[in-house]
């Protein structure tokens, strides 16, 4: 297994455990994830952070419990699938991120869609620099769908998929 962090920023060579930016809200007893960690993610999540760092997007697998008819009309034969607004298609296509590979035994697991933290700074192994963004997706097994609003796929968490939205808040009407 590997794990790997994203990042605008080329030059990170220490990654010092810190906040969240935008704290969440946490089930009780697990507040502490808000406080100051170093994130990673691992390899067969990874596709989560093929985007521009303020990039909203919902993700989306199926589940143990997915019903095949919701894995057929969600899914297709797709592992997973990236769903992103039109308005950020030409970023996505131009701006280049950073992978950094850390070490798994700084590590502990969260049991969470890939996600993994540390409580204490860790010294990447190795960057590589990702471009061409959309290009990530199709060898992953992702499909990628640009939609105009990420706003009618809401339901989306009703449904037996599992459901990821990050950076939502940058996401058109997403009230």
């Amino acid at each position: 297994m590997r794990l790997f962090h994203f990042s605008d920023d080329p030059d990170i060579a220490i990654f010092e455990p810190r906040p969240v930016r935008v704290p969440s809200e946490r089930p009780a007893g697990r507040e502490w994830l808000n406080g100051p960690l170093v994130w990673a993610i691992d390899g067969d999540h990874d596709f989560m952070y093929l985007f521009p760092r303020d990039c909203p997007r919902i993700l989306i697998w199926a589940r143990p419990d997915t019903s095949e008819a919701e894995r057929r009309h969600w899914l297709g034969d797709w592992r997973a699938v990236a769903f992103i607004e039109r308005g950020w298609l030409e970023r996505l296509e131009a701006e280049t991120i950073h992978r950094y590979e850390l070490p798994v035994e700084d590590f502990e697991e969260l049991g969470d869609a890939g996600m993994w933290i540390s409580r204490g700074r860790v010294i990447p192994m190795e960057r590589v620099a990702i471009a061409r963004l959309d290009q990530g997706f199709e060898p992953r097994g992702v499909e990628l769908r640009v939609v105009e609003s990420l706003r009618p796929l809401k339901s989306l968490w009703n449904t037996s998929v599992h459901v990821s939205g990050i950076r939502l808040r940058n996401a058109r009407e997403w009230d």
